[in-house]
């Protein structure tokens, strides 16, 4: 008895150590200001760590999904569509229970939208192509070159004795980013005529957390990597795009897409080992800059697939956008404000106006950015669109090579070739097959 006694007495003891030095310090972190746990040299260390920042960040967005989970429940046990009345009635139907009014996301509307072209003149759709090419370049190569220049660059500095200061959170840029991407979307579901919507609000929620998820991962991941090694990250997500559509969707694809994904992922393997050893001697580094971008392609490849299938509702695009950064804003709003850094943020932006200046830019490029992706696949269609982007991806790296210093040796100049190569192949492939399917057609009719 007395053995058990001491074991259990020193049981609590290791217990009570354990969650003095590790729980509640995270705990406080979470819930109070940094300003109150600045003089902790434990947490500050803790705070400079990307995986604590990303678990934290985390926590906050639980604070508001867990009990927005159990209210849906509720609602739904408690069969409130029936029996439910009053002012709050509208809204709780729209939020947990929508139309529930499932059909193909406008089919009739895309296909005439996306046959005009064909009635107006040459030079007209020239002109249109022209600017929608334009415009999808100006605005992402811009939002590319800010996204460096933020992230990995410091501000306010006066001479080279003098480093400045450097912004270090990523979540505060993707508030930025979808706080006006919801006032220009709010504004042309208002100025425009949209379809009746049906889904439940909720249910873009999920997009939302994974959307937020990867921006907070492709932001974080410039710290660690350069940004020609982001871009072509982010052409090789088709495979665990592919990989999520086999998992959410149930879909099938054609052989060429696995063989051209194969390509990428030599392409990739082959650009990231000509480079580490020039610009990350640090392996620590680089692991941390490969498990975000790993991240950040996970996250991404659920949220494509998640809105597909949110697609099936009859809603447009711009409406899309308008629920995902709804709850994109709620979500970060609210974990930048448990965390304290809302305000530490604006702190920044008064005291650095070129960063107040680059975060409204880069918030602008991006809104700009979506509109211009709905307006050029509602025009010509998504291969045209692909193409373009996957330039604008070339013109991306060769812009931050000459603004920024990157170096690219032969094996890695090689392997963002064979990238860019499947990338036209895929679009070259997608296209036959769709031009095949057309002419089969009118034969069975």
């Amino acid at each position: 008895m007395g053995v058990m006694g001491k074991k259990e007495m020193k049981g609590r003891k290791c217990l009570q150590v354990y969650f003095q030095i590790w729980v509640w310090p995270a705990l406080v972190q979470l819930f109070l200001p940094s300003a109150v746990i600045a003089e902790d040299p434990l947490l500050d260390g803790w705070h400079d760590v990307w995986f604590f920042r990303f678990l934290v960040n985390v926590l906050g967005y639980a604070t508001i999904i867990v009990p927005g989970y159990f209210l849906i429940s509720y609602f739904k046990r408690s069969n409130y569509l029936d029996r439910g009345s009053g002012l709050c009635y509208p809204l709780i139907k729209t939020c947990v229970f929508g139309g529930e009014d499932k059909s193909v996301l406008l089919d009739d509307v895309s296909v005439s939208s996306r046959s005009e072209p064909d009635s107006g003149s040459s030079f007209k759709q020239a002109l249109k192509l022209i600017f929608c090419a334009a415009g999808l370049q100006v605005s992402y190569l811009t939002w590319g070159v800010l996204q460096e220049r933020v992230m990995t660059r410091s501000y306010g500095a006066m001479s080279p004795d003098h480093q400045g200061e450097s912004f270090k959170d990523s979540q505060f840029l993707v508030f930025m980013n979808r706080i006006l991407a919801l006032t220009v979307s709010g504004l042309c579901c208002i100025l425009f005529k949209q379809p009746r919507h049906g889904a439940p609000m909720y249910k873009y929620s999920f997009a939302s957390l994974s959307n937020i998820l990867s921006s907070w991962c492709q932001y974080e991941a410039l710290k660690f990597i350069s940004f020609p090694t982001q871009v072509l990250a982010k052409a090789s997500k088709v495979i665990p795009v592919m990989l999520m559509g086999k998992l959410v969707s149930r879909k099938s694809y054609e052989y060429w897409e696995y063989f051209t994904a194969v390509l990428i992922s030599v392409g990739v393997s082959m650009f990231l080992l000509s480079s580490t050893t020039s610009k990350h001697p640090s392996t620590v580094t680089t692991f941390s800059g490969i498990i975000i971008l790993v991240g950040y392609i996970v996250f991404d490849s659920f949220t494509s697939n998640w809105q597909d299938n949110l697609f099936k509702y009859k809603m447009s695009s711009v409406q899309m956008m308008f629920g995902v950064n709804l709850f994109s804003c709620l979500l970060t709003v609210g974990s930048l404000l448990e965390q304290g850094a809302f305000f530490d943020s604006l702190a920044f932006m008064t005291r650095h106006s070129e960063f107040a200046f680059h975060a409204v830019l880069l918030s602008v490029c991006s809104a700009c950015g979506q509109l211009f992706i709905f307006y050029t696949i509602n025009q010509f269609g998504a291969a045209v669109f692909t193409i373009i982007m996957t330039l604008r991806q070339a013109f991306a790296i060769l812009l931050s090579c000459f603004l920024y210093g990157h170096s690219v040796n032969i094996v890695g100049g090689f392997g963002v070739a064979v990238v860019f190569l499947a990338l036209f192949l895929r679009v070259y492939a997608r296209s036959r097959m769709k031009s095949a399917r057309q002419a089969v057609l009118p034969q069975k009719v």
